[in-house]
């Protein structure tokens, strides 16, 4: 099956309200290019670095600004809509940084929590330690929808590929990464880590990105990107600003890329060893 698939490209700041407005405007136009399915950003809410400032603005699953917004827009355009995070306030006073995946009706039919977080230090003096507000999720996703089986990931998720080798072994035909890459990561890893993930899982990669220099002064990477099965950059987002990144999809690509390279399939099963240390005047190489 051949169909059009957008990633939205954003700025989002700190402000929930102007965030809905440009996400609105944006999957409005991907809508009249032809979209069918169309993704935003990790963290499409709202990007807010200051933890007390982000608690202020969070809302439970229910009341979210982002996902009755997702879900109307959904069922007015008729299209399939994947948010490709907000931050959601949790019972036990953590946050999910979720996934929800709306269909033409404007039901939710699926969501997916980041499981892996983002706990690093950076040579430019930039620290991060999502674990410290965010609760990780513990589930691989993948949802069977009329055009494409699409597997879940966010962000940091993409620098582990067990877990889309984990999804494309259930069928996954597209799997998508929407992030919020830092600057200085973007620019040395995001097109290699969606390529590499593309080509291993013989799978289009479709990623939604921030862009830019946020309200709360984080910089973000941008480039969105849509990478096909045999690792071909269909279509890409510049470095800032808001875009339309839009492409087609022929599902047979899938199977095509993955016939010439059946990888999937030709997976073993190992054993590790650890060899001792020579012993000493054993022999040398």
């Amino acid at each position: 099956m051949t169909f059009k698939a957008a990633a939205i490209q954003m700025c989002s700041g700190i402000d929930p309200e102007k965030n809905v407005a440009s996400m609105q405007r944006l999957v409005r136009d991907a809508v009249a290019k032809g979209a069918i399915y169309v993704q935003t950003p990790e963290m499409t809410g709202a990007i807010q670095k200051d933890r007390a400032g982000l608690m202020a603005i969070l809302r439970d699953e229910d009341t979210d600004l982002i996902v009755k917004a997702a879900s109307d827009l959904a069922r007015e355009l008729g299209i399939h809509l994947h948010v490709g995070s907000t931050a959601i306030r949790l019972p036990d006073g953590k946050i999910a940084n979720r996934a929800f995946l709306f269909d033409p009706k404007g039901h939710k039919i699926a969501s997916y929590d980041k499981i892996h977080m983002f706990d690093v230090d950076l040579d430019n003096g930039e620290s991060w330690r999502e674990s410290a507000v965010y609760r990780p999720g513990e589930r691989a996703l993948v949802a069977d929808l009329p055009f494409a089986k699409v597997g879940f990931g966010i962000c940091y998720d993409v620098r582990f590929p067990h877990l889309f080798r984990t999804e494309a072994m259930a069928g996954a035909e597209i799997l998508t990464t929407p992030a919020a890459f830092t600057r200085q990561t973007g620019e040395a890893h995001w097109e290699v880590l969606l390529r590499a993930r593309a080509i291993e899982n013989g799978a289009f990669v479709i990623s939604a990105a921030q862009a830019g220099v946020h309200e709360d002064g984080r910089e973000t990477y941008g480039n969105s990107m849509i990478v096909d099965p045999w690792g071909r950059i269909l279509a890409r987002g510049g470095d800032t600003g808001e875009s339309v990144v839009i492409a087609d999809i022929d599902t047979a690509a899938v199977a095509a890329a993955r016939g010439k390279i059946p990888n999937l399939k030709n997976g073993r099963d190992f054993r590790l060893d650890i060899a001792p240390e020579l012993a000493k005047g054993g022999v040398t190489v």
